[in-house]
């Protein structure tokens, strides 16, 4: 038998879900397998694999010997040298990777390679991680990026370092991201945003019944001539799309965004200059006072430069008569 310890990143999932996210290598019929012998049990008690997993849960999986073995080969190294130029930080605990846009932090239900795939892969590579002895913990991002959102992605190596992780990266006190956004038109130098957000089947939206309080302050970097603003962006809340929804309900909607944004301009953009991207990078990250296996960490702050589109563009856009 092996057990986890449900995150505050994981909860909300289905329980079949997460499992098929930690017994990641074994075949699908294994996994169905232990659903209909009721082998998966939350705090000891059979549940439903539709059943939404709450942090702080105890999982108990029961795999006999020879299932452990079906399926203990079957994680492949498999060498990406992209890793390896996207790394800007690294130690014993914790990596912390200059994400582009594009790619996904973790794995969907297709065959997409994702940055957790990569981050695993370049473990084992280094002989840091064994999955087939290390079956209760996966090496995982404390948080993510939208897969159109370029950015700085924070992976815990190890579960003592994913537990802290997933405590404090909520507390603006402990961590704090910082975005550079361009946007439609001319802001005002600085402002924040508070609607309340709920997230439906295909987007977020603001809803003043049934939203959660979500807060988004900003400050003006600069103007471009009179048609943009670069500004820079900081969360006090972390709801799913938050950034992008509250810039386009005041009327300055991310340039890029195919979700929320100004559909003309962004077509109108791309045809003259090129640019097709979500113009969000989350760019600084700022570690307070930070304990534990990050200690080490404490007031360091890390950045990276904004993504070559779009620094192209911002030329492209100063030279506009």
């Amino acid at each position: 038998m092996v057990k986890y310890i449900v995150s505050k990143n994981e909860e909300g999932q289905t329980l079949e879900k997460y499992v098929k996210k930690v017994l990641r290598d074994a075949p699908l019929s294994i996994i169905y397998r232990l659903f209909r012998k009721k082998d998966i049990k939350i705090n000891g008690h059979w549940e439903d694999k539709k059943y939404i997993i709450k942090e702080g849960e105890e999982v108990s999986i029961y795999l006999s010997d020879s299932q452990i073995e079906e399926f203990k080969n079957k994680k492949q190294a498999n060498s990406n040298e992209k890793i390896n130029e996207w790394i800007i930080y690294e130690d014993e605990n914790i990596i912390l990777i200059n994400k582009p846009r594009g790619v996904l932090v973790q794995k969907d239900e297709g065959n997409e390679e994702a940055l957790d795939d990569m981050v695993i892969s370049y473990l084992i590579n280094k002989k840091e991680y064994d999955p087939t002895k290390d079956l209760g913990y996966v090496p995982a991002p404390a948080h993510r990026l939208d897969r159109n959102t370029a950015g700085i992605v924070i992976f815990g190596k190890n579960l003592l370092t994913l537990q802290y992780l997933s405590k404090i990266i909520s507390d603006k006190s402990k961590i704090e991201k910082t975005y550079y956004a361009l946007v439609k038109g001319k802001t005002d130098k600085k402002g924040e945003i508070s609607l309340p957000l709920l997230k439906k089947k295909t987007h977020v939206d603001v809803d003043f019944a049934s939203g959660k309080e979500a807060i988004t302050n900003y400050k003006l970097v600069r103007y471009i001539k009179d048609d943009y603003s670069l500004i820079e962006v900081r969360l006090l809340t972390g709801r799913t799309h938050q950034i992008r929804v509250h810039l386009s309900k005041i009327n300055h909607p991310v340039v890029g965004d195919t979700k929320y944004g100004d559909f003309k301009l962004n077509k109108e953009i791309e045809e003259k200059y090129g640019f097709k991207n979500q113009f969000l990078v989350a760019y600084k990250l700022e570690f307070k006072n930070v304990e534990g296996p990050i200690k080490k960490l404490s007031y360091q702050t890390f950045e990276i430069s904004l993504p070559i589109e779009c620094q192209k563009l911002l030329i492209e856009l100063e030279k506009k008569e």
